[in-house]
Formats: C-alpha cells, structure tokens, sequence
C-alpha cells in the first residue's frame, strides 16, 4: 500500500462477519450491519506533545481492534475498502 497515515490516524480494514445465524438461517448482504471489528492495516507516527516530542500510539499494524459503528471515513486504497480514523475513535485491541 502506498499510503502512510498522518500524526494520530490508523488505517483499518474491516473483517468480515459470518452470514449465517447460530441456527443455520441465512443473513442477505442488504441485512446485515457493517461489523466494527477489523485488523490495522497502517499507522501514523503519532501525536505532537507540547514539547515537540511524538508520543507513539497504541494500536500497531496488525492487530485486531473493535471502533465505534460510524467511526472513521471509508476509502477505497488499492481497490481495497479502508477506514481510516483517529486512534480515539478505536475503542480496544482484540487479543
């Protein structure tokens, strides 16, 4: 991927959640809600302290998260559907 994010914002790919119930029905595409879970895919440097210094963040490149239902802003990158979002938007790591 050629794009690098800026200070504080992380780059997600959603994960595809299961199509089908616990019982075995079969959920259409046009039901069902975007999962909130997906896996970091790029990450900023971080945030500017007033000392001038970088405070890294939390979430590294890889790792699973779960973010608020309308959190970040979808882009398409490669051909790929992304969010990218601010670190605060992200609500943990999942692991």
């Amino acid at each position: 991927m050629k794009f690098r994010p800026l200070h504080d914002r992380v780059v997600v790919q959603r994960v595809a959640e299961d199509t089908k119930t616990a019982g075995g029905i079969i959920i259409p595409d046009t039901a069902t809600e975007k999962p909130s879970e997906g896996k970091v895919v790029a990450v900023g440097p971080g945030t500017r302290g007033d000392d001038g210094k970088f405070t890294a963040l939390d979430v590294k490149k890889g790792d699973r998260v779960l973010f608020g239902k309308w959190g970040g802003t979808e882009v398409k990158i490669d051909g790929k559907d992304l969010l990218i979002m601010k670190e605060s938007d992200i609500m943990g790591v999942i692991g």
